[in-house]
């Protein structure tokens, strides 16, 4: 299964590249990410709390014999955490660290769909007003009427980053 294609412009304009996105939210708010980072979606479940972690991290859980640390993405954007619900997931997904493909998991209110956007349709970060650090978000989707944030989870969820923030907490 491809998740990018090629679509032929009107005339006189360029090539526009199809990608695919899994949309997902965060409260009231809808956000998406590149669908070719994502390698399942689970319902969340059973998470074993790390002692002297950042709030973001909620825990890890035992994915097939593999340790998957889980990020509360609510938390990571500096809100309140999130309230586990019916339709609370987890998105297991590809982060890269260091050259090394790293398997997070993504905390989320719940899973939405997958929808394809043109890289024509995808319009930069906002300078100003949004509710998250300009550089975790990669682009601003146009889909039909309203605009879906399209983070950029290798920035949002760094991981030397996030080791530094569980550091400064430690030694406070």
């Amino acid at each position: 299964m491809s998740t990018e294609t090629t679509v032929a412009p009107p005339s006189g304009t360029t090539q526009s590249i199809v990608l695919q996105y899994l949309t997902f939210s965060l409260g009231d708010e809808v956000f998406a990410m590149d669908i070719r980072t994502v390698r399942e979606i689970i319902q969340y479940g059973a998470v074993t709390v790390v002692p002297l972690m950042p709030p973001f991290v909620r825990g890890v859980i035992n994915l097939r014999g593999a340790v998957v640390p889980v990020i509360d993405l609510q938390a990571r954007f500096l809100r309140d955490r999130s309230s586990v619900g019916k339709k609370t997931c987890v998105i297991i997904f590809d982060s890269n660290y260091e050259g090394e493909k790293v398997q997070l998991g993504l905390m989320v209110d719940a899973v939405s769909e997958v929808i394809d956007i043109a890289s024509a349709q995808i319009e930069p970060p906002p300078q100003f007003g949004s509710t998250i650090q300009r550089d975790f978000i990669s682009g601003m989707g146009r889909v039909g009427a309203a605009f879906v944030v399209i983070i950029e989870p290798d920035r949002a969820l760094n991981i030397d980053d996030m080791a530094l923030i569980a550091q400064q907490g430690q030694s406070t």
